[in-house]
């Protein structure tokens, strides 16, 4: 099969050929869009679910459909060492920006625009010097006594408030999209769940769409009692079956090309349905194939490079920043579950491991931190990778 056409496209975020199983997902954010361009109340979005299974492609596409509305749309990625001031302000800059090709009045515009600089502004120390102040490139003056006072709760219900209107202005809306949202700070998810809350009172133009670890709705409910009935939660999974076909199919026959039965058989198998996985199995086996169509031995060849190519990118690069206590704290959990993407008592580790639950408690909290492990329950303890315990079985230390 000619590698200059493969269709698959196995990388973080990047969106696959086919948009398999989530049609639901995408049908029910277009209800939200029509429900707040008819000025009704809508509840914020908030998906969950292991890496690999799309969330952050789920998000480009329903930032695409709010952009192809009108809609202004920004989106970024939290990162646990920064708050949230100044990814926010570029994301919410960017939405006002093309909110501004439709407004009639751009002294209204750069009023906002002021608000926004204000807000931006104090992300910075109160002590550091004028050489060290970071200026978002915001070209007009910061307004006064809005959104400027230092309390982020107070500041970002504000600054939500001014770019709503504004787009209510316009007759649309503003989304703002947040990748590992798990990884926001606890103050400033306190503020944005505050100022959603505001907003969703009021009826406002502003929908947030969170993607996360499945263990996000428990920290948005110890923030703020009120978010289990603030965001709409939707869990992202593996695809079934047909939809794992689907998603294999569609592109194969796009480029004219072929694929048996037993070979899909064998994808599904060694993909389990994760959506990252299928495109990487798919496409080395496209890659492998020495005609069309492509088979179950195809797929049986090329696993070994799909696996090696995973080991590096999507599994190493996780454990390499483990410790050495974190490491054995992983395995032990690989070994209780036999490499299945199950979860496990922490109890059970520690009696594996011949050790105090207590003495495991700073890797376990530190496995967590980097995202590597999640507790969805108290005493439960899962990986946030799928086939991560079998990697790790299958890994020659």
């Amino acid at each position: 099969m000619d590698p200059v056409r493969n269709p698959f496209a196995p990388g973080a975020g990047q969106r696959p050929p086919e948009l398999a199983g989530r049609d639901r997902e995408l049908s029910a954010f277009d209800v939200v869009l029509e429900r707040v361009a008819r000025g009704r109340p809508e509840r914020s979005l908030v998906l969950t679910g292991l890496r690999g299974v799309g969330k952050t492609v789920l998000l480009g596409e329903l930032r695409s459909m709010a952009v192809r509305r009108g809609w202004g749309a920004g989106k970024i990625e939290a990162r646990p060492e920064s708050g949230l001031r100044r990814p926010l302000s570029a994301a919410l800059h960017r939405a006002i920006r093309e909110l501004a090709v439709r407004h009639r009045a751009p002294e209204r515009v750069e009023a906002v625009l002021g608000v926004l600089k204000a807000f931006a502004l104090r992300a910075n120390p109160d002590n550091a010097k004028l050489r060290d102040r970071w200026q978002p490139g915001i070209d007009v003056p910061a307004a006064q006594g809005r959104a400027d006072s230092g309390d982020i709760e107070i500041d970002l219900v504000e600054l939500f408030t001014d770019v709503a209107e504004l787009a209510k202005d316009v007759g649309a809306g503003v989304a703002l999209l947040i990748d590992e949202m798990q990884d926001v700070q606890a103050e400033d998810i306190s503020a944005l769940c505050a100022a959603c809350h505001e907003l969703s009172q009021s009826g406002a133009p502003l929908v947030v769409v969170g993607a996360g670890l499945p263990h996000l709705p428990a920290l948005l409910s110890a923030s703020k009692s009120y978010s289990e009935r603030l965001f709409r939660y939707v869990r992202i999974d593996r695809l079934s079956r047909g939809e794992a076909d689907r998603a294999v199919l569609a592109p194969i026959e796009r480029e004219d090309a072929g694929i048996d039965a037993h070979a899909l058989d064998a994808l599904f198998d060694a993909s389990g349905g994760y959506p990252y996985f299928i495109q990487s199995y798919a496409k080395a086996a496209w890659d492998a194939a020495p005609g069309d169509p492509i088979t179950a031995e195809d797929v049986a060849v090329s696993a070994q490079e799909a696996e090696t190519e995973l080991a590096v990118g999507f599994f190493g690069s996780r454990y390499e920043r483990a410790t050495p206590a974190e490491r054995e704290y992983l395995r032990a959990m690989a070994e209780l579950t036999d490499g299945k993407d199950a979860g496990v008592n922490t109890t059970q580790v520690a009696e594996h491991l011949g050790r105090k639950p207590s003495s495991l408690s700073p890797a376990r909290d530190s496995l967590m931190k980097k995202g590597l492990v999640y507790s969805a329950e108290r005493g439960q303890i899962a990986f946030t990778v799928p086939h991560f315990g079998r990697f790790l079985l299958g890994r020659e230390d």
